[in-house]
């Protein structure tokens, strides 16, 4: 048997020429929320992120990072994730998240998505040393992350692509309270020649997931989107509904094919050394005016909370 928390299960329909994963982020999302105080607000936008991290960061090739990060000039101003690609074959892949805000403007009648305002939605990947980042950028749009996710791969990358996702706070039978989180990404295999034109009828014009697909390739598209559409929030949750199952549920007349599941926890890479070189960049004048009336300089990580302290 599998334990399907915490983990990422890739997946193909091999009649509608679509791929996909099914996720889910318990322990890893409660390690990941734990290491801070935020908002509930705060902490729905954090969830989804790291959700969609995971979803997203799943095809990226051994050693390489993917980041997320989510700007605006509303009072949530960074919501910053990384996901850390297996080093090895059938290690676990490692996600940090962190955001920052200003609790002062924080309005609780608007949905956390509001919070954000106007701004950008931003994908890096690091392939590693010798390598050159790549980087793509599209406006904050539609009425939720997953919304922006779509976006970006529809305006950057061309594939059509959708979200389904279900987080919060629940209690299981007989155990304490804690983090469960599930998702589904569906993305159409690239193709050689897209049909989008110009325009899209995303906000501003902005390309949407239905802008791109042409005839047949359109309606298999739209038929596994309606299907999607009728998953429930518990079965994306769990935990007594398997990720497999609810393929099959979903999917069945598509022919679904699974891979192996990849394991993910929460991980952070900050170090002592990691920390130092970054203040190494600083002026002997700057430095000074970081130490602290005790004689030291101090600096803390914001995605795990660890404390550094060091000699001036």
């Amino acid at each position: 048997e599998i334990a399907w928390d915490d983990t990422v299960l890739p997946f193909q329909l091999d009649l509608s020429d679509i791929r996909g994963r099914v996720a889910r982020l318990d322990g890893t999302l409660d390690k990941i929320l734990g290491q801070h105080s935020y908002p509930e607000a705060v902490e729905a936008l954090v969830a989804e992120a790291a959700l969609l991290t995971a979803l997203i960061g799943q095809t990226v090739k051994l050693r390489w990072k993917l980041s997320l990060q989510i700007r605006g000039n509303g009072p949530v101003r960074i919501i910053a994730t990384d996901y850390f690609a297996p080093e090895k074959d059938g290690a676990s892949a490692q996600i940090r998240a962190w955001a920052s805000f200003d609790a002062a403007r924080l309005q609780p009648s608007s949905s956390p998505f509001e919070q954000i305002g106007q701004g950008y939605f931003a994908v890096l990947i690091d392939q590693g040393e010798g390598s050159v980042p790549y980087q793509g950028i599209t406006p904050i749009a539609g009425t939720s992350i997953s919304d922006c996710a779509g976006t970006y791969f529809a305006q950057s990358e061309q594939l059509p692509t959708r979200f389904q996702l279900s987080f919060g706070k629940s209690r299981l039978k007989g155990g304490s309270e804690g983090w469960r989180a599930g998702g589904i990404m569906l993305q159409h295999m690239p193709q050689s020649a897209p049909v989008a034109g110009e325009g899209g009828s995303g906000a501003g014009g902005l390309l949407t997931h239905a802008d791109i697909l042409g005839g047949e390739e359109s309606e298999n598209w739209n038929r596994a989107n309606l299907l999607l559409d009728t998953v429930e929030d518990l079965e994306l949750i769990g935990p007594t509904v398997h990720p497999t199952d609810l393929l099959v549920r979903l999917f069945h007349e598509e022919a679904p094919r699974v891979f192996d599941a990849q394991p993910v926890r929460f991980g952070c890479t900050c170090s002592g050394d990691k920390v130092r070189q970054s203040l190494s960049i600083y002026s002997a004048k700057d430095i000074k005016t970081m130490t602290t009336d005790e004689g030291i300089v101090t600096a803390d990580c914001q995605f795990c909370g660890a404390h550094y302290e060091f000699d001036p």
